[in-house]
Parts: C-alpha cells; structure tokens; sequence
C-alpha cells in the first residue's frame, strides 16, 4: 500500500537532552521540558522569519504507479547516465519527496492508486497516478494510440473535471477506496469516477458495466444540505452535510466527522460520541461487538447496537 503525507515547515526545532541519567536521545523542540532539560542548549535549524514551505511524502508500494515516480517503475525513465542500470524498486521503506510544481491541499491513497488535489483556482485541480484500470484515475490517453488509455499511470497526472466554472470552483477533499474516487468541490457538488458495481460512485448500477478506459466522471448534487466531507470504503462511500445529521435510528445525533476502511465505518457526534457499523472481522469493533458484521452502534459510553447497512 502506498501512503502520501503532506507536511508544512516554516521552522525545524530540535532539542538535545542534557546530560542527566536517560538522556541523550532528540526531543522535538516546544515539548514541555523537565528541570534537567530547562537549560540544555537549543539548536535552531530553520531561521524564526523562514518562509513556509509545503511538501508532499510518499513511500510504500510502488509497482503500480501509486507513488508518483516513474523511475521506481521504470528504471531507465529515470535521469541521468545510469538510468536503465538501477533495479525496479518495489518498495520505498522511508518518506520520499515528490517534486511537484502545485501547492497539494489534499491527499488520498486507494488501493495502488493515489489523488491528491490543490485549493487553487487554476483549470487543474486533480492530479491521480497509480492502478487506473477502472478509470478511478480517468481517461488518461495513450501517446502510442489514440483511441486507448492507460491502465497504469506512473506520474501525477492531471484528471479533468466537468466543471461549469472552472476558474472560481475549488477543490477541498479527495478520497479513494478500492476502485473508486470522489472528489469534493466547494460550489459544484461532488465527483465520482471508476467501478460502480455497487453504486458507490452514486448513480445507477448498470449491469456488466466495462469500467476500462472509461470517460465517464459522474456528478452528484441532489444533497440534504452542503457535503463538507468524503470517505471511500472498499466499496462504498459516506457523505458527511453541515446539517450533520445520521438517518435511520441515528436520527438525531449531529456528526462532525466520518471515517471508513474496508467495509467498517466510524462516526463522530458533535457531543464527542462514536459510532461504528459495518465489518469486524479483525475485531474493529471488538470493544463492543462479538459479531463480525456488526450493525450501528455506540462505542463510547452507553451502547446500543441500531440497524443501518455501511453502503
């Protein structure tokens, strides 16, 4: 699994210990400091008035594409006299940088797949790389033919979006499951591409449906309110309004937050409750739940098990 991480630094900290009994080890700098630690030196790395920078990690599986670096991939499309004599690297075990000219607002990492996104007003807001072959990346033209598309994209690329105003819509979220992605604006709806044997992309499911170098970017409006949040499960997906407000016989509890994984799902209430339905298998709910498809339920104080199926 490839995971991306955003970081923001505008100054780099570290303390070293001093020289009591258990020391000698690096602490980060701002942590609360024991009496042996008051007067130990500080060492600053980054000047206080040093301009904030934003950067983009990835590391893990890199096989598909998922990380963004063609060279991982494919050796010799890497730069330099080398280039062809390195070995694929199949895994990246620590936090690699990747070199992009957009400020990344949004990270998401699907299965051998990744989007990450930009708040900014320009035409290309999207960008995807990695395992595309049902088009959860969109319809990526092949240089060699035309009237193909790649399966595997190797570098961000950029994904199109249907948008009516293109130059004043931003993107705030993306998120990815097994072979789907959504992508959520802040004045155009929500987006959905890839597999939609379910009808976790939010339209109707049509039977043996070829998902393979599809066009097709489906646009979903008809909310209860304004979506502020997305999540992708395995295959499904959970769309949080600013009336946060659950159905069935959550009725009445106002989520602030929802998160997935798999087939196992999480809500937060705005009064700091937590309810979970969905799969247990390996004991996700096992605080709670001896069943391994367990149904709506409350995991922190009292609980009650309520009916509602994770799609």
């Amino acid at each position: 699994m490839a995971l991306a991480a955003l970081a923001a630094g505008a100054r780099l900290g570290w303390r070293l210990s001093g020289p009591g009994p258990g020391r000698g080890h690096w602490t980060a700098a701002g942590r609360s400091r024991s009496r042996h630690e008051a007067d130990a030196p500080v060492f600053q790395y980054v000047g206080e008035r040093a301009a904030r920078t934003d950067r983009i990690f990835v590391w893990g599986f890199s096989f598909s594409g998922a990380l963004g670096v063609p060279s991982f991939v494919l050796p010799s499309a890497g730069p330099g006299p080398g280039a062809g004599s390195r070995p694929r690297r199949r895994i990246q075990p620590v936090p690699y940088r990747l070199e992009l000219d957009q400020k990344i607002s949004s990270a998401a990492c699907g299965y051998g797949f990744t989007l990450l996104s930009s708040k900014a007003k320009d035409v290309m807001k999207v960008w995807g790389m990695g395992l595309n072959k049902d088009s959860q990346l969109g319809f990526h033209r092949s240089r060699k033919d035309k009237t193909r598309g790649y399966e595997y994209v190797l570098e961000p690329s950029p994904i199109p979006l249907p948008l009516d105003r293109p130059q004043e819509t931003r993107v705030l979220q993306v998120s990815c499951g097994r072979a789907h992605s959504l992508i959520l604006t802040d004045g155009e709806g929500v987006f959905s591409l890839g597999n939609n044997a379910y009808g976790q992309c939010g339209r109707k499911v049509i039977e043996n449906e070829i998902y393979s170098e599809s066009h097709k970017v489906h646009r979903m409006q008809d909310f209860d309110g304004q979506v502020v949040q997305v999540a992708c499960g395995q295959d499904h997906s959970l769309f949080l309004t600013d009336k946060g407000e659950l159905g069935g016989d959550l009725a009445g509890v106002n989520a602030v937050q929802v998160a997935t994984y798999g087939d196992c799902c999480l809500a937060v209430s705005a009064d700091g409750g937590l309810f979970g339905w969905g799969n247990s298998e390996y004991l996700q709910l096992a605080s709670v739940a001896d069943s391994t498809q367990g149904k709506d339920m409350f995991l922190s104080g009292a609980m009650e098990f309520l009916g509602k199926d994770q799609t």
